[in-house]
């Protein structure tokens, strides 16, 4: 009887040993999905905070800068002379080109975080900000009907702006 003792304890024994290697595999393998679970979560939520801040970095840069360009507008549309214009319109220029360094960043960062559909939107923003800039250029050069011709050029940058969905309207021409 103490030969099958034996071989009883030893079997339970062994069983025990098994069932807790058992246990142990299972709970770590389930500690490691609930990890990567977590590190994906969080992952996700930082990625998310990311292109929200770089979506709201870029709409408020596009909008300073249609702001700026309504400026231009302003001073196209006041009474003083075209020579009087000029240096409003450097000084608006000035302004514009640091405006647009940051715009850039805002851009290159989308680019980094966002999807390519708004990685894309972007860049047409981009793109918009170019027939503007140089119609400024041309009414700065004293060129004739550069102010008409930067009123005709300025509605498809406001038309992109307005697809940025601004937190403050901006005005409509």
């Amino acid at each position: 009887m103490t030969y099958s003792a034996i071989w009883i304890s030893s079997l339970t024994a062994a069983t025990a040993v098994l069932a807790s290697w058992v246990t142990s595999r299972g709970t770590a393998r389930a500690a490691q999905i609930q990890a990567n679970a977590v590190e994906r979560s969080q992952r996700t939520v930082r990625v998310s905070e990311a292109r929200r801040s770089a979506y709201v970095s870029l709409i408020e840069q596009a909008h300073k800068m249609a702001e700026l360009y309504w400026e231009i507008t302003d001073i196209h549309g006041s009474s003083d002379s075209r020579t009087d214009q000029v240096p409003a319109l450097k000084e608006v220029r000035a302004n514009l080109r640091e405006e647009y360094g940051k715009l850039r960043h805002f851009i290159w960062v989308i680019n980094l975080e966002g999807p390519d559909d708004v990685a894309t939107a972007a860049e047409n923003l981009r793109l918009t900000t170019r027939p503007p800039y140089r119609a400024l250029e041309a009414s700065i050069a004293g060129e004739a009907n550069a102010s008409a011709a930067f009123d005709q050029v300025l509605r498809p940058l406001l038309a992109v702006c307005s697809d940025l969905r601004f937190h403050r309207p901006i005005r409509c021409a």
